[in-house]
């Protein structure tokens, strides 16, 4: 087997493997992966995409990227087919992260690296990233089926309603989500969410592109003091498959909370999507969040399954 680098081998034609990747999305996480699969292809071509391929005698049996963010480093993705040629297809993914792993750590300028593999079973590819010093933080992806209405109730903060998001919701957005990570667990995740333009650039990344699914208006949601007339919360939902909803993002700035606003802004994305004939809503969550994980239980989302997000502060 070799390694080949994708930035000098546009013409390696991606797509039967990612046809393999969206059936697995599709039957693990009831996930249309053509959105991604898509833009993957549109920047292979474009050479703008660096990672690997692994080749064995001119058959691409695997594949992992990565992007560039400033000082910081992000594995995109990491797919091995399933296939009767393949002895150990483990194997071929520890070596594809490995070479991305060292890639960025010796990236100049360089100084942080993160990454979450949704369709990789907890600890099942994580050697090379804790050979190297990164911390792993287990995550939970759980799935609400929406045959039933939601239990959910108005928030109890007399002066908070809630209404539908707009696109005048950006930049207030961004502050909330500022606020609100301020010392969480999942800022140690996501850097993001330290800096206001952070913020900024995941909302843009959640709401502008099909990474993450399309941004679905309908079932997004503000919270809203009216006295104050300032935003204090937020729900992100896009559409991950015809039929099934994804939480993007919820959060509620830390004087609000305890007043219901975050199980109401879960309950209208649920009801929204449910009159529209949906037939599942998921979200990620951090594991230690275990405020965060015993509402979606308190509100009938189980647990499908484990997954890591890595992290290396350089």
């Amino acid at each position: 087997m070799e390694i080949l680098d994708l930035r000098h081998f546009s013409s390696v034609d991606l797509r039967p493997l990612l046809d393999d990747e969206a059936r697995v999305w599709a039957s693990l996480l009831s996930w249309d992966y053509s959105g991604s699969a898509e833009m993957i292809l549109r920047y292979v071509d474009a050479k703008i995409l660096p990672g690997y391929a692994a080749i064995d005698r001119g058959r691409i049996l695997g594949y992992s990227f990565f992007v560039y963010e400033g000082s910081k480093g992000v594995v995109g993705d990491l797919f091995v087919a399933n296939g009767s040629r393949l002895a150990n297809p483990r194997e071929i993914e520890l070596k594809l992260l490995t070479h991305v792993i060292e890639t960025l750590q010796q990236s100049p300028g360089i100084h942080r690296v993160e990454a979450q593999l949704l369709a990789h079973e907890t600890g099942s590819v994580a050697r090379p990233f804790l050979d190297q010093g990164f911390q792993r933080h287990p995550r939970l992806f759980m799935v609400l089926g929406l045959g039933d209405p939601v239990p959910g109730m108005p928030p109890k903060h007399p002066e908070v309603e809630l209404r539908r998001w707009t696109e005048s919701d950006y930049q207030p957005a961004a502050a909330v989500i500022t606020a609100a990570y301020r010392g969480h667990v999942d800022a140690q995740i996501n850097d993001q969410y330290h800096t206001l333009s952070g913020s900024l650039r995941f909302l843009n990344n959640i709401v502008r592109f099909p990474g993450c699914g399309l941004f679905d208006v309908e079932s997004s949601y503000a919270a809203v003091d009216r006295k104050a007339k300032n935003l204090v919360g937020l729900i992100l939902c896009s559409r991950v498959r015809g039929d099934v909803g994804h939480v993007t993002q919820v959060c509620v700035l830390p004087e609000y909370r305890s007043h219901g606003i975050g199980e109401s802004l879960l309950a209208a994305t649920a009801g929204s999507l449910r009159k529209r004939g949906f037939s599942m809503l998921s979200l990620t969550v951090t594991e230690a969040n275990l405020g965060a994980v015993a509402l979606y239980r308190r509100l009938h989302f189980e647990s499908k399954r484990v997954f890591d997000a890595f992290v290396w502060a350089g």
